[in-house]
């Protein structure tokens, strides 16, 4: 009987440490600022390393080979466009000119603090490594061009919501025997950008702004063999319609508006050229 006892006791004993140890659990569970215990899952490493990256900033441009397709398209045709606007008279399918406005009061004035700000700010890239050592990037290298054009990424985002002269999006080189020599700049807005907005920056009555539009870009997987007399900037397809019957994909602009400035010749006329006068 006694050892009948014991085992009782040992039992009951056993059930209501058990049973304390539950009560305990659950009250912890209830209390603010408690969890209940719980297995941690250890993550795979794969997984730890993704966690363990910075967030990428939103804010910040992307560099060419991080573009959509949009922006693969623009610069498979850069070459084209730069061609188009050296030999440039008036608009084209491909190509949109704004309008010269009347002169307006304070337009010469406006014009030509543009050009001091933008000659004090850009003095230091006469040297073009300082360009690249400050972040400005050739665009299109190793493609003959006239003008090259040494573009800062961030300065073009922050050309969509602010403006200074002084800050250009990108810096535009004539290719020396030894190197690149400065010859000018360019503006950039974006391209739903209206015209006052744009007489805002540089006035239209001294500038024209451009914009490349309508460009019908083939199926990727035919661009090796493409008909680039009927697609591309230089091409004979200029709308949507005949884009689609083409097969190709329309971008009805691309690129943003553009304005060139030359702040180192002799007269208003030739600083807002379209194309640097030899």
């Amino acid at each position: 009987m006694s050892a009948r006892k014991s085992v009782v006791r040992f039992i009951a004993h056993t059930l209501m440490v058990v049973g304390g140890i539950f009560l305990v659990t659950v009250l912890l569970a209830a209390m603010p600022g408690h969890n209940a215990p719980s297995v941690q899952t250890v993550n795979p490493p794969e997984r730890q390393t993704q966690s363990a990256k910075p967030p990428v900033p939103q804010d910040v441009p992307k560099a060419p080979s991080q573009m959509n397709m949009d922006m693969g398209d623009e610069r498979a045709n850069e070459s084209a466009a730069v061609s188009e606007m050296t030999h440039l008279q008036g608009s084209t399918p491909h190509l949109q000119l704004t309008e010269m406005w009347p002169p307006a009061s304070g337009d010469v004035q406006r014009a030509n603090e543009i050009v001091a700000q933008l000659r004090a700010g850009i003095e230091k890239y006469k040297d073009y490594r300082v360009a690249l050592n400050n972040g400005y990037r050739i665009f299109l290298p190793n493609v003959p061009q006239p003008e090259y054009h040494f573009t800062s990424y961030t300065n073009g985002f922050l050309a969509a919501i602010r403006f200074d002269p002084s800050q250009p999006t990108s810096l535009l080189y004539r290719k020396t025997a030894d190197g690149y020599q400065l010859i000018g700049a360019m503006y950039t807005m974006p391209k739903r950008a209206s015209e006052d907005q744009l007489n805002e920056r540089v006035p239209l009555s001294v500038a024209m702004w451009h914009l490349h539009r309508n460009l019908c870009m083939p199926p990727k997987n035919r661009r090796q063999n493409a008909d680039w007399t009927r697609f591309g900037l230089r091409g004979s397809i200029s709308t949507q319609e005949a884009c689609d019957d083409a097969g190709g994909t329309f971008h009805p602009s691309i690129f943003g508006w553009m304005v060139h400035v030359y702040p180192y010749e002799d007269s208003l006329s030739k600083i807002f050229a379209m194309h640097h006068h030899d």
